[in-house]
């Protein structure tokens, strides 16, 4: 399977945690690892490749071009790092034909060889969307000049490259930045959603992007069948979504608990 990860520095541990736990939960399964930086120094590079190949892996590093989106807005906590993924056709190598992009603010903590199987004709991404009725409204108004009937979260995403390469929508990219660089939140999102949404093939949430913050909304939605046992079961992939994350000492979350263990393990084997 193919793997690509967009990051700088700051999220490096993570990134050996997420990556720990997709090794773990998938025996048997070779991955290649593709890495798209700009800035990781050569030693944290290094020593990610030792991890990686303790575990019987792969990377390779694909250094992107110094021009890429240097003018497209940063917000929040966000970095340059979060575009890479929109372009990163272009540079992964062409015999390269699907791809699943993940954040390393995950966990992923059963296989996901459906996932990666997923069918794409005719799509250029597989996503999920988090079906928030106040954030998916929201984003709505927001975009209003966009016909969105979701909106799709980009922390996890199959890639259909081929199609991507065909389409080569760097343009169309780089036009939208600059008009609505002012209004955009949540800034990658916003383009995959204005630019794409039709072309995305939808996915489970609760099973391939489940938004940890909401635990007791997706329990309560489903009269309380959807708890910790059955996500534990039948969820392949947890999303630490938001500023608030388990590796902060303060993080008090339903699923924090479960991210240390993971944690303690992948420094025990790293």
């Amino acid at each position: 399977m193919n793997i690509l990860v967009t990051l700088d520095e700051n999220y490096m541990k993570p990134l050996r945690i997420m990556l720990w736990s997709l090794f773990f939960n998938n025996p048997g399964e070779s991955f290649c690892v593709y890495l798209l930086h700009s800035s990781i120094s050569a030693e944290k590079i290094s020593q990610l490749e030792a991890f990686i190949s303790k575990s019987g892996q792969e990377l390779r590093v694909i250094p992107v071009p110094e021009d890429w989106f240097t003018e497209a807005p940063l917000v929040k906590y966000y970095s340059r790092e979060m575009y890479y993924r929109l372009l990163a056709y272009q540079v992964l190598p062409p015999e390269v034909e699907r791809i699943l992009y993940l954040d390393p603010d995950i966990l992923v903590i059963n296989p996901v060889e459906e996932l990666y199987n997923t069918e794409l004709s005719g799509f250029i991404y597989a996503a999920s969307y988090h079906d928030m009725l106040s954030s998916n409204r929201f984003n709505k108004l927001r975009l209003k000049a966009y016909d969105l009937e979701e909106y799709f979260n980009s922390g996890v995403l199959m890639m259909n490259l081929p199609l991507l390469r065909q389409k080569d929508n760097e343009k169309e990219i780089f036009e939208f930045i600059a008009k609505y660089k002012s209004k955009m939140l949540l800034p990658d999102q916003d383009i995959l959603n204005t630019l794409y949404s039709k072309e995305i093939k939808k996915l489970s949430e609760i099973k391939y992007n489940y938004d940890v913050r909401h635990y007791q909304y997706y329990r309560l939605l489903s009269e309380g069948d959807m708890d910790l046992d059955y996500i534990m079961r039948n969820t392949s992939i947890l999303h630490f979504c938001g500023k608030k994350k388990p590796w902060h000492k303060k993080y008090g979350g339903v699923f924090g608990s479960l991210y240390k263990h993971y944690e303690v393990l992948a420094e025990r084997d790293g």
